[in-house]
């Protein structure tokens, strides 16, 4: 019912930090969810996920637990803002069709 891990959407397994007595915290890169549209929940779907939100370098954008409103309302800020910092990850204009990776665009 409390998993230390979870997987999400890119393929990897991250951590739930159980530290806040909120809400247990995942952290992630944004580029990592595309494509998911509700919060990640555990205790069988009774508790949803604090996401901490991170960009490609690791800092944190967005504290929410509420997905698809960020995708929604917030994503088109955030990548207006980080798109010409971080110009070789994928910012697409549509996340939720995006495929989701914890890398950035490949090499040509």
């Amino acid at each position: 019912q409390a998993p230390l891990v979870v997987a999400v959407p890119s393929g990897m397994q991250r951590a739930i930090d159980y530290t806040d007595e909120t809400a247990p915290v995942l952290a992630v890169k944004l580029q990592e969810l595309f494509g998911l549209a509700d919060t990640p929940r555990i205790a069988a779907g009774k508790i949803a996920l604090t996401l901490h939100l991170l960009s490609p370098g690791g800092k944190p954008v967005q504290v929410t637990q509420d997905l698809r409103s960020f995708w929604q309302r917030t994503y088109p800020e955030v990548k207006k803002e980080l798109k010409g910092r971080y110009p070789k990850h994928p910012w697409p204009d549509d996340p939720w069709s995006a495929t989701p990776t914890h890398r950035a665009k490949p090499r040509r």
